[in-house]
Order: C-alpha cells, then sequence, then structure tokens
C-alpha cells in the first residue's frame, strides 16, 4: 500500500471574525490554501472572555456546510426560521447552508474558556441550492475508540480502518441525506511516543491540524496550531512526539472552480452577485 506524507504544512495565523472573535486560520487564509472540498478551518481558544463575547451576530451563509466542534463552552446558534441550538462541551453542528441560511453563533458564557473549531466544506454545483439543513449532537452521541496503550479517536463522521479494526463516527448521511464528499473527521489524541495507522479512501484528499503537541507523519514534524496537507495514498502513521491533539480530516475531492465572496461559496462570479442581490432583496433563503 502506498503511505501518504506530508505535501505541505500551513501554520495557522491570528486572525479575527464575526465581531471580532480572535482566532487561528489554516485553511483558509488564502485561496492558495485550500485542500478540496475543505475551505477553510479556524480554531478559536481563549479564557479571556473579551477574546469570545461579541461572538458571530446575524450573518448569511450559501453554497457549503459548516462544522462547528466545541471543545470547550457554550454557543448558542439562531437562525431566520427560529431554529435554536445549543452547542456544549464536545457537541457539534453540522449545518449545509445550501441555498441559504442567514444565522447567529453567540456565547452564552461571559466567563471561563471557549475553544473549539469551525471547519468549511465545499458543496457540489449540484447541491449548493439544495434546502438548508441541520444535525445537532451532543457529545454522549459521538463514538470514543479507545487504544489499549492509552489514547482515543473520538468519531465524528465517516469510516476507516484504525490500528486495523474498522470504525465508524457518528455521521454517515444527515437523516438518509447523501453526504457526497464522504468526509471523515476525526479527533485524534494520542500519548507520547505512540502511533497510529488509519488505511483511507485513495481517492480522498485529507489533511491533519495538530492543536496540541507535535506529530511526525514520514520524518516530517508537524508543529502545534498547524495545518499538513497530505499526499494521495491509503496508509497514514502518526506517531505523537509528545502527548498530542489533532483533528484528521479526508472527503472526496469536487474538482469545480470556486468563487467565493466572504460567506457565499459558488462556481462562478454571475453566481455569487446572484447571492448578494438574494441577500440585499430579502431572499436568500427562499425555495
Amino acid at each position: 500500500m502506498t503511505n501518504r506524507s506530508v505535501a505541505r504544512i500551513i501554520p495557522a495565523q491570528a486572525t479575527s471574525d464575526g465581531a471580532g472573535v480572535k482566532l487561528k486560520r489554516s485553511l483558509g487564509q488564502s485561496q492558495a490554501a485550500r485542500h478540496d472540498p475543505f475551505l477553510m478551518l479556524d480554531e478559536f481558544f481563549s479564557d479571556e472572555p473579551a477574546d469570545y463575547l461579541a461572538g458571530f451576530p446575524s450573518h448569511p451563509h450559501r453554497g457549503f456546510e459548516t462544522v462547528t466542534y466545541m471543545l470547550d463552552g457554550h454557543m448558542l446558534h439562531e437562525d431566520h426560521l427560529g431554529n435554536k441550538g445549543h452547542l456544549k462541551d464536545g457537541g457539534v453542528q453540522w449545518m449545509t447552508a445550501g441555498r441559504g441560511v442567514i444565522h447567529s453563533e453567540m456565547p452564552q458564557q461571559d466567563a471561563g474558556r471557549m475553544r473549539g473549531f469551525q471547519l468549511w466544506i465545499n458543496l457540489p454545483a449540484a447541491e449548493k441550492m439544495r434546502p438548508a439543513h441541520y444535525e445537532d449532537i451532543p457529545a454522549a452521541k459521538i463514538p470514543h475508540h479507545l487504544f489499549g496503550s492509552g489514547g482515543e479517536a473520538i468519531l465524528i463522521a465517516g469510516r476507516c480502518q484504525l490500528n486495523g479494526e474498522s470504525v465508524r463516527g457518528y455521521i454517515n448521511g444527515l437523516d438518509g441525506q447523501n453526504l457526497s464528499t464522504d468526509p471523515l473527521y476525526i479527533d485524534l489524541r494520542l500519548k507520547a511516543g505512540q502511533s497510529s495507522h488509519i488505511t483511507l479512501p485513495t481517492a480522498h484528499n485529507a489533511f491533519v491540524y495538530v492543536y496540541e503537541g507535535e506529530a511526525q507523519i514520514g520524518e516530517q514534524v508537524i508543529p502545534s496550531t498547524s495545518s499538513a496537507l497530505l499526499s494521495q495514498g491509503e496508509e497514514l502513521s502518526i506517531t505523537a512526539s509528545g502527548d498530542t491533539r489533532l483533528l484528521l480530516l479526508a472527503a472526496r475531492p469536487i474538482g469545480e472552480a470556486i468563487v467565493q465572496y466572504g460567506p457565499f461559496v459558488m462556481n462562478t462570479s454571475d453566481e455569487i452577485e446572484q447571492a448578494m442581490r438574494d441577500y440585499r432583496d430579502g431572499v436568500l433563503t427562499s425555495a
């Protein structure tokens, strides 16, 4: 089998979004820093309320999916239809914006730690105007795979072979809907010196984001708060230099043109202009 290696490392850059929430962005910091179908990965992490209290007031999306994974804290999602979702420690919200969503994501705490990630996954042209859809997943529903030598894998989405065992994440199609990119999303937590071996679909693009410690893939050491885009292949071996936590993400590439303007991700400039007109005219979310 072909082993995947590190093709490129993208260190996360400090930035802010929403109403001034401080975060670190790896994928998505430029148009060249993408890995089809992954558009963006943000990490937010602070014990200082001033860094996150302003939150993400009402804003639109069209043409892609957002996956929010909360390690610590409490965030309330509300949208234009009156839907509400409470995202708490260890929980995930998987949102397909599709044709359009107008929503807010606001902290429900005024002290303590707020820590988590938001991932953007592109949709193919045929699905960009599908109806919006949500899946709110509390931590208790997400499978954990424990390693005999310590460490664990938190299995948010997808299927793979992990150290020779078949594992399956919580999400493998939302309410019967097919996720055409077939995403894999694992939070991998390894002890110092521990290795993990993963068999991935050969056609999937994959990357890892190290958010604590350091990881080694082949001869390449991946420092903390960095994404490593991986070459193609079937087998991936990861070794923790010290106690290490990382996200492993893989999905089927779409291979289509991407035109992005802020919260709108489409295939052409005309479609972006239409999204902006629809938002201005109050019909972004209309069927």
